[in-house]
């Protein structure tokens, strides 16, 4: 009964021998103390930093002397002078960087200088304003008394000067009855009149003095030497600008090319 007792009892304990001699006893492994904060103060922490954060940029942004506006650059211009434009933009210096209002200077411009066709107001960090400007280009000129009226290439009457432009050739614009007028007014004549120079091919446009239009189909042309061309109206501009190349070919003394219709063209007097 002793031996069987010793056996049961052998036999409930662990066996802490192997095969290299006894073994140490497992030890529990304690869980590492992990600190954590409640979850509502992380919140306020991370709220706090972001305005401490923030607080800090709009300092930078509009309080500091760092960025603030301290120079401004012009670029693009032909007739204005970047002194012009700059006056005329009223760049507020001296103002935040960050706060100066773009479209606001850009509307100014093309308000107060109707000779502008486009602008590009952009910030230059950390202390410039840059002006990017377009000027309109004339491509016609109308007589106003001893001056004359600039018009673009979409018609805009953008500029008085004194002195005319050279190689721009004259706007004769004088319809021969009120019922054209009625029927295509004088802006739309203008127009007409601006889409058939822009068709004229580079060396014909050099040579043009004056575009004269009686109607919205006779808009005729005089060159230097004495000659005319009849172009009709700004339909198919492209056809008879080409004609019109190959008759001054054909016949490079004439005096008169006619190609309203380019289909059937004319010279004479040569």
């Amino acid at each position: 009964m002793a031996g069987q007792a010793t056996a049961r009892r052998g036999a409930g304990q662990a066996d802490t021998s192997g095969p290299s001699g006894p073994r140490r006893p497992l030890r529990r492994l304690r869980p590492r103390l992990r600190l954590r904060l409640p979850a509502r103060r992380r919140l306020v922490l991370i709220l706090a930093t972001a305005l401490v954060v923030g607080a800090a940029l709009v300092w930078v942004l509009y309080g500091s002397t760092w960025l603030r506006v301290e120079q401004v650059e012009t670029s693009g211009t032909e007739v204005l002078t970047p002194a012009e434009v700059e006056a005329a933009a009223a760049v507020p210096v001296g103002s935040p960087l960050v706060s100066v209002d773009t479209e606001a200077i850009e509307a100014r411009l093309l308000r107060k200088l109707p000779r502008l066709d486009s602008v590009d107001v952009g910030r230059s960090w950390p202390h410039g304003i840059t002006l990017d400007v377009t000027e309109r280009k004339p491509v016609l000129l109308m007589k106003k008394g001893a001056k004359f009226t600039e018009v673009d290439a979409k018609g805009v009457r953008f500029a008085t000067v004194a002195k005319a432009p050279a190689h721009v050739p004259l706007l004769d614009l004088n319809p021969d009855n009120s019922t054209s007028l009625r029927r295509f007014p004088a802006d739309v004549l203008v127009r007409a009149a601006v889409r058939v120079a822009g068709e004229l091919p580079p060396a014909v446009a050099k040579e043009t003095r004056l575009v004269r239009v009686t109607s919205y189909d006779a808009v005729s042309l005089e060159l230097g030497h004495g000659r005319n061309v009849l172009w009709g109206s700004e339909e198919e501009g492209e056809l008879k600008a080409r004609t019109l190349v190959a008759l001054m070919k054909a016949a490079p003394r004439a005096r008169y090319f006619d190609v309203s219709a380019p289909t059937a063209p004319a010279v004479s007097g040569s």
